[in-house]
């Protein structure tokens, strides 16, 4: 499969070379700009590993905070009460002793609905507790995995870099020896022809556009000796002899069949 290579047209043969390299160039490319963009998606996730322990603290603290606002209400309704015992000791008549003791009731009412609500509040306290550990515990991990990641996307972006560098110079010493007439032609059908601008033709059809070949330029085309452009799509075309006799027989063009 070498030998054809070597009886190729110079010029053809750096064609196929060009389109070699561009392709490795291309994947080497989207590679090292796909990287920050995993990198972002990965910070992305993270982010919101951050406004979960965020949301947990925040309703542990709002639990906790109206605990204590309700154990000051109690402190207060029961200085408020004491205060109240005192002074119907000093009553006079029994409708003020009366009105002191439905003032003194209704803080203990006020106490008793504070206690209730620290319960319920202690009971809530728990699964809030319990989030903020496992939301803290997931956040380390994350931060973990994060950073090993973007450790190894830095690598593998150095490493493309260095092979993309390598690769542009082959590319570079591809384009000098090539004769500009060519050169020209190459990149004008490749940006095209997305990016594709040389195809074979081995089985007489073009295997960019799948047409098939005319018998003649089929013929012109197995010598490998000229550049010829495919008459559908414009590629540069070559021939890549198949493996064995019985594959090159079957791949020439036949002349379709007259109908008396």
């Amino acid at each position: 499969m070498l030998e054809f290579r070597q009886s190729m047209h110079s010029d053809l043969k750096l064609a196929i070379e060009l389109q070699n390299l561009d392709e490795r160039i291309k994947g080497l490319t989207d590679e090292i700009s796909s990287l920050p963009k995993h990198i972002a998606a990965i910070e992305k996730t993270l982010d919101s590993h951050v406004r979960k322990l965020e949301a947990d603290r925040a309703a542990l603290t709002a639990n906790q905070r109206e605990r204590k606002r309700m154990e000051s209400d109690i402190q207060d309704q029961e200085r408020k009460a004491s205060k109240l015992k005192e002074q119907m000791m000093e009553a006079k008549t029994n409708e003020q002793y009366r009105a002191f003791q439905k003032e003194i009731e209704y803080c203990q009412g006020e106490v008793r609905k504070a206690e209730d609500r620290i319960l319920d509040l202690m009971s809530e306290s728990e699964p809030l507790e319990h989030n903020v550990g496992a939301a803290e515990a997931a956040l380390k991990e994350e931060k973990q995995r994060v950073e090993a990641e973007k450790v190894t996307a830095r690598e593998r972006t150095d490493v493309d870099k260095k092979q993309l560098d390598e690769l542009l110079a082959e590319r570079r010493a591809a384009v000098e020896a090539m004769t500009a007439e060519v050169h020209s032609a190459y990149e004008r059908i490749r940006e095209r022809r997305r990016g594709r601008a040389v195809a074979d033709a081995t089985d007489g059809r073009c295997s960019a556009c799948h047409m098939a070949l005319r018998p003649q330029f089929f013929q012109e085309l197995r010598a490998n000796d000229a550049i010829l452009y495919c008459e559908s799509c414009g590629r540069m075309l070559y021939y890549n002899p198949p493996e064995s006799f019985e594959q090159d027989i079957d791949a020439q063009p036949r002349p379709a069949s007259s109908s008396l």
